[in-house]
C-alpha cells in the first residue's frame, strides 16, 4: 500500500509533470540530498542540461533505492537549475527522462533558478522528500 496520495484539485491549472500536493500518510521519511550530475568518480558529466538531468535524478533514484525506496516513493522534488530558461526550454526532453526513469507517479515539485551550485559544471541539482510504507 502506497502512503502517498496525489491531490490535483479541478480549480487548479491542470499539472504537468508534477502534483499539486502529495499528502502522507504513515511511513518513514527520507530526505534526499541535493544531487548532480556527478559520476562514481565525483566528476560532472554531460554537456547538456538534459545530459545532466538524467544522471541528477538517476543518482537521486541511486540514493532512494539505498534507503529502500523506489520513484513512486517520492513526496516532493526541488530542482535547482542555473539557467531557467534553458529547463523550459527542455521540458518536453526533461518530461520524457522523468517518465523513463520514473513512470507517471509525480511528486510536488517546484524548479528554482539558482546563479551557481556546489558543482561549477553542474547545471541542475535534484532533491526530494520520499515516504516509503
Amino acid at each position: 500500500m502506497n502512503p502517498l496520495t496525489r491531490i490535483n484539485p479541478a480549480e487548479l491549472a491542470p499539472p504537468t509533470g508534477f502534483s499539486h500536493a502529495v499528502a502522507a500518510t504513515g511511513g518513514r521519511l527520507v530526505f534526499l540530498a541535493g544531487q548532480t550530475a556527478l559520476d562514481g568518480d565525483g566528476k560532472v558529466v554531460g554537456a547538456t542540461l538534459p545530459e545532466q538531468f538524467e544522471t541528477a535524478l538517476a543518482n537521486l533514484f541511486t540514493a532512494l533505492r539505498a534507503a529502500g525506496g523506489a520513484p513512486s516513493s517520492l513526496a516532493r522534488v526541488t530542482v535547482y537549475a542555473t539557467d531557467v530558461a534553458a529547463y523550459r526550454a527542455h521540458t518536453t526532453e526533461l518530461g520524457e527522462i522523468w517518465r523513463r526513469l520514473a513512470g507517471r507517479e509525480y511528486p510536488a515539485m517546484a524548479v528554482i533558478g539558482a546563479a551557481r551550485l556546489w558543482d561549477e559544471q553542474a547545471m541542475v541539482e535534484i532533491d526530494g522528500i520520499a515516504v516509503l510504507d
